[in-house]
């Protein structure tokens, strides 16, 4: 009997099979990550774990739409990749939003919350990229949550800063700051995202 391994569609086949193990872990992740951050930073009066967390909620969607078209041909994981781009870029747009608001009606929020949370937060993704890495250049589907991933990494250092800044400055600012450095991470991301699935999907 031949090796399964040697024919070409059970590569292919074991492949998915991997990437669906990835993305259901990492979804899973970012799905307790998003009720933590939401949390902590309502009670915390954050717009950088706010922004961090809505981040975290794309990202559990993005990896639900992935998880879809594994098995499905590029114009679907097109499809796929564009709506990942538009959830990313709705959600920068709410923070931008959320940033206005603070501006209007300043609160200084709680640095410790910020400070762990924002590292707790950074360990989750450390992790999920690890495991994304190996897939990075399978297909658009792959790439595209691989560079959400590889965005929260940086959205979470950030949140860290943010709560520094808090803690130093006695002020809302840095934290408001980093809020609109991520939503503009994710932004320019978003838009990346669609570029690339609109060029395939018009092949």
């Amino acid at each position: 009997m031949d090796d399964c391994c040697e024919d070409a569609a059970c590569g292919l086949d074991e492949n998915q099979g991997r990437q669906k193990s990835a993305l259901i872990i990492v979804l899973f992740i970012n799905a307790v990550m998003f009720v933590v951050e939401i949390t902590a930073g309502i009670l915390a009066n954050s717009t950088a774990l706010l922004a961090d967390s809505l981040d975290m909620l794309g990202d559990a969607l993005v990896y639900s739409f992935s998880l879809y078209v594994i098995k499905r041909n590029d114009r679907w994981k097109a499809i796929s990749a564009l709506i990942k781009g538009g959830i990313m870029a709705a959600f920068g747009f709410f923070v931008l939003a959320q940033a206005v608001y603070k501006v209007i009606h300043p609160q200084t929020p709680v640095y410790e919350t910020i400070g762990f949370i924002g590292f707790l937060a950074l360990l989750a993704n450390s992790f999920c990229l690890y495991i994304l890495w190996r897939h990075r250049k399978d297909d658009i589907n792959m790439r595209s949550v691989y560079i959400c991933s590889r965005n929260d990494i940086f959205a979470n250092t950030g949140v860290i800063l943010a709560g520094a800044g808090v803690w130093f400055t006695n002020t809302q600012w840095p934290d408001l700051a980093i809020g609109l450095v991520i939503a503009f991470i994710v932004l320019r991301s978003s838009f990346h995202v669609i570029r690339e699935a609109i060029k395939i999907y018009q092949k």
